[in-house]
């Protein structure tokens, strides 16, 4: 048996470089939220989670960064979705679909909604729920985690469409 050599250049087999475990640099970022559409910032915020905005991005690592919100309770909507939108959730018993608008989440737990909506852009399995854990919601500008030091994003002047002053 001999061993041949790849000599074309026409289709080189080049193997990627995936980051290792002792490799992952994870970064801090801070947004705030108010007046922040609900679907673009969590459009921003999953592509951070995952790490697809890094030049080493490897789908089965957990290689993104940790995102922490603040005034997610002055977070828009738009068009008509903050009345007509629906959120169905099932209790597990037979009849047990339970249904929600955002009008009544964002005056009992307005972190939820930006979490569904990161959670539904992020594809399923462990993982998924890994890079979930590092999605930080809070009420208010205050939030635990100075000590980390984060990146502050101002998000409204990435895109003018990113700000919304009614809802």
């Amino acid at each position: 048996m001999t061993l041949s050599l790849n000599l074309s250049t026409y289709a080189q087999n080049i193997m990627t470089n995936f980051v290792k475990k002792s490799e992952l640099n994870n970064n801090w970022v801070l947004i705030d939220a108010e007046n922040v559409v609900v679907g673009r910032l969590a459009a921003y915020i999953s592509k951070v989670i995952r790490g697809k905005d890094k030049a080493t991005y490897t789908p089965h690592m957990d290689n993104g960064d940790f995102v922490v919100v603040t005034n997610i309770e002055k977070i828009k909507f738009t068009g008509k979705k903050f009345s007509d939108k629906k959120y169905y959730r099932h209790t597990g018993y037979p009849g047990g679909i339970k249904n929600t608008t955002p009008s009544i989440l964002i005056k009992k737990k307005p972190e939820e909604i930006l979490k569904l909506a990161v959670k539904r852009m992020l594809p399923g399995g462990p993982l998924a729920k890994k890079q979930l854990s590092k999605l930080k919601i809070y009420k208010g500008s205050n939030h635990p985690h100075e000590s980390q030091n984060p990146k502050k994003i101002n998000f409204s002047n990435i895109n003018s469409k990113n700000n919304k002053s009614i809802n």
